[in-house]
């Protein structure tokens, strides 16, 4: 039992920052000759593995009872505790390697289904956003809120591309084709955890991407939660602790946005009846 969440996420936060310092750092001295490439179109650095080893190291010694979930698997150690650490050290790689904002540090701590806190550094602005359960989101210490936007014609609206183009190219373009003229503006920020963060802040109202991991989006969908928005998987199902299919909005137009998701899935991804929901 943890027996003081905001506490715990003020540490984390400071774990964050430190975390950030090394990312700027690191970006001034990168070796671009190091890149490496997971699938196709998708990269990480020693950057990214060092990043993540230094997050473990400080979040193993704040709560040695956690195991750990990260993207690059520079740890192995699980953890038998339903606790668990569930770490993106650098999200947003592809803009880091060329220099480009945003990118992000993402840690959430979830036990079992329940995300207990979220923390997301954003590097290039400076900008640490917080939640705990039944606590306020925030940004640099202070409370905020998604927006109160309707009309999907007013919307702001991140349409990102996922790497798995054979899966996702119909959808993509189907979504493109239904959003493109019909809302305010769309944009690909190329992070997810700073994506879901600024739909809290209320800076952009629709957000979805798909075939993204936990670490992606697990700190940023309680932020998002937390400052009045909605998170679900293509399907409206709220519980998102092992899908790889997200859907975050300001609550007012979640339902428009899955039922254009409902009309053009991806590849892998069923549609369901209301009662398996």
């Amino acid at each position: 039992m943890i027996e003081n969440l905001q506490l715990l996420t003020n540490e984390v936060g400071r774990i964050a920052r430190v975390g950030g310092q090394f990312l700027r750092e690191a970006r001034t001295t990168f070796d671009s000759r190091k890149i490496e490439t997971k699938h196709t179109h998708d990269y990480v650095s020693y950057v990214d593995r060092e990043s993540e080893q230094r997050l473990v190291a400080q979040l193993d010694a704040l709560l040695p009872e956690a195991g750990f979930i990260t993207e690059e698997g520079t740890v192995s150690n699980s953890g038998e505790s339903s606790l668990k650490w569930v770490i993106d050290p650098l999200d947003g790689t592809t803009n880091f390697l060329r220099d480009n904002a945003p990118y992000c540090i993402s840690i959430a701590l979830v036990d079992e289904s329940e995300i207990l806190l979220g923390v997301v550094y954003e590097v290039c602005r400076d900008e640490l956003y917080t939640a705990y359960r039944d606590g306020d989101a925030c940004l640099n210490g202070r409370p905020i809120h998604v927006s109160d936007v309707s009309s999907l014609d007013d919307a702001y609206a991140i349409l990102e591309l996922p790497y798995n183009v054979r899966e996702y190219k119909a959808t993509g373009q189907f979504l493109y084709q239904s959003l493109y003229g019909n809302t305010a503006c769309l944009r690909m920020p190329g992070s997810a955890a700073a994506a879901l963060c600024y739909i809290a802040a209320g800076r952009f109202d629709i957000w979805f991407e798909a075939f993204i991991g936990r670490w992606d989006y697990m700190a940023g969908a309680l932020i998002v939660r937390r400052a009045g928005g909605m998170v679900t998987d293509f399907l409206g199902c709220s519980d998102v602790s092992n899908t790889h299919h997200i859907a975050a909005t300001n609550g007012r137009l979640h339902n428009h946005l899955l039922t254009l998701l409902g009309k053009s899935l991806p590849e892998g991804v069923s549609p369901i009846s209301s009662e398996e929901k």
